[in-house]
């Protein structure tokens, strides 16, 4: 087995000859004179386990070293052993706000310095070992997790994709309620802190958007796809898609803290609510209805506006906008129609891209 390396760091020849006296039979000494070529030797060497190091020396002072090692952060892994001459108020407290290992003052004993840069070397290599295995636990949760997500993601297509079945005018329309709920959330984070929309936050609502529209897979094809206008009694059961949404969602739910389920289910049940609480199925009104399913709602009306349905033609973007800023289509949240607003432009360009390529 090759043994590991060890610097010693000392201009006076004797003081080198003792420490490697003592290490020699355990460890491959590796010796600099001065600071500049203890350097140049950490730098090339990169699997020193201890550094001894003196402070008074030419050209690069012990305490010069440090400073190298600090800019290159390498204390943290690679422990030093300063040995000085030097009065222990003098020295040590400059060196331990360092963060060398230990400091021993000359003349020093050989048998407890060897037990010190024992106990040293194995206290820095369990602690590396232990990040070391600490990472690879983080990476295989991350792995994890991106496998989750991918699942999550698989998911939502395949929901969708019976939807789009069922409604043919639905598949193009969950993709592109994807990016306009990501658009907004964007703005919504920028000037409205208050909803803390987090990176994290944003992906995970407007991954969930997708499947805003799931429960019209429990309505009659004879009301889905009427291209007339509905009856009392046909809309009522149009209606129900929000809550045969949650309920095909609840079969999916992994556990009561459930973060993307519950955007999912909020989305669901909620994008059909409105501000002044004349939305349905649960009226609710103002803040209590989740801010997700606010952004989704806005999303889902201006995209249903820029569209050609069996019952409709598309309207234009310009006249989309108006419409829903003036409280055509129902009353939204300040906070996002203020978005909405903000985001003009970003949809009338996702909307001609759309026109000019398959956007998916």
């Amino acid at each position: 087995m090759e043994k590991q390396k060890l610097l010693i760091v000392d201009d006076e020849e004797i003081n080198r000859a003792i420490l490697s006296e003592i290490f020699k039979d355990d460890y491959k000494i590796l010796e600099a004179d001065n600071g500049q070529d203890a350097a140049r030797l950490i730098d090339a060497n990169k699997d020193l386990v201890l550094v001894l190091l003196d402070v008074v020396m030419p050209k690069l002072d012990g305490f010069g070293v440090l400073d190298y090692m600090r800019e290159q952060g390498l204390l943290e892994h690679l422990p030093v052993i300063l040995i000085t001459s030097q009065k222990v108020d003098e020295s040590d407290d400059r060196a331990y706000s360092y963060g060398v290992a230990d400091v021993m003052h000359k003349p020093f004993y050989p048998e407890i310095v060897r037990r010190r840069s024992r106990n040293i070397i194995e206290l820095y290599q369990s602690k590396r070992n232990m990040e070391i295995k600490l990472e690879e636990q983080k990476e295989k949760i991350h792995a994890q997790e991106k496998e989750l997500l991918e699942n999550n993601d698989y998911m939502i297509e395949t929901l969708s994709t019976v939807v789009e079945f069922r409604d043919l005018e639905t598949g193009d329309h969950v993709r592109r309620i994807k990016y306009f709920t990501r658009i907004m959330l964007k703005y919504l984070a920028k000037y409205f802190p208050k909803y803390d929309m987090v990176p994290e936050r944003i992906d995970s609502i407007a991954r969930a958007s997708a499947l805003h529209d799931i429960g019209k897979i429990g309505i009659p094809d004879a009301i889905l796809l009427k291209p007339g206008r509905l009856t009392s009694e046909e809309y009522e059961i149009m209606k129900t898609h929000t809550t045969i949404g949650c309920e095909i969602l609840e079969k999916f739910r992994r556990n009561e803290v459930d973060e993307f389920y519950q955007h999912c289910y909020d989305i669901c049940r909620y994008h059909h609510e409105r501000w002044d609480g004349r939305g349905y199925p649960d009226n609710l009104a103002g803040d209590a209805i989740p801010i997700s399913a606010q952004v989704v709602a806005v999303a889902d009306v201006y995209d249903a506006l820029v569209s050609k349905r069996v019952y409709k033609e598309a309207f234009a973007t310009t006249k989309a906008h108006e419409m829903i800023m003036k409280g055509e289509c129902g009353q939204f949240s300040p906070d996002v129609l203020e978005c909405f607003e903000l985001a003009k432009e970003d949809f009338f360009n996702i909307i001609e891209v759309i026109k000019m390529f398959d956007f998916t």
